[in-house]
């Protein structure tokens, strides 16, 4: 996955067989993108093409951690990228104490113990949660993968 290409959000789509036949990107006889539309969005061109069988987009991911916790393997981003996620790697998760959070506007700012620096969340976590599980790339942490009540043991998950 080339995860500097990928823009935010993603749409899950159930199968690889995506075909580009005049700039219309087509699953099984319906259409997932017309790249012939001006819209600078997948959403925006989806609204304005003229094709009536529009390949239904139900299950929006708007994260990496998303896509790393999801299951299918296929999906299509805001721009039109169509892509397929295998996880091929394994990330370790250590536990850290969450020392404080707070509510900035549209996201929220989480401090944890041991970490050198702050993260950015859409929301704070709830008040009873008090562990955070961080993923690391290459001994740095990288992003929180998952909250807890209790510290849990440090373990790994495949990326």
């Amino acid at each position: 996955m080339e995860a500097d290409r990928i823009q935010f959000p993603v749409f899950v789509i159930h199968t690889d067989n995506v075909e580009e036949i005049d700039g219309i990107l087509w699953i099984d006889d319906q259409v997932l993108d017309d790249k012939n539309m001006s819209g600078e969005t997948l959403g925006a061109r989806r609204l304005e093409t003229p094709m009536k069988s529009i390949y239904p987009l139900r299950y929006m991911i708007d994260d990496i951690i998303g896509v790393l916790k999801h299951r299918g393997k296929n999906f299509i981003d805001s721009s039109g990228y169509v892509f397929t996620y295998e996880k091929t790697d394994t990330l370790q998760i250590k536990y850290h104490k969450i020392l404080r959070k707070v509510k900035k506007g549209v996201c929220a700012v989480v401090w944890l113990k041991d970490c050198p620096f702050a993260f950015t969340e859409k929301s704070p976590p709830p008040p009873e949660v008090t562990w955070a599980g961080v993923l690391y790339r290459n001994d740095i942490p990288w992003k929180i993968y998952n909250y807890s009540d209790k510290k849990e043991k440090d373990t790994w998950r495949k990326v």
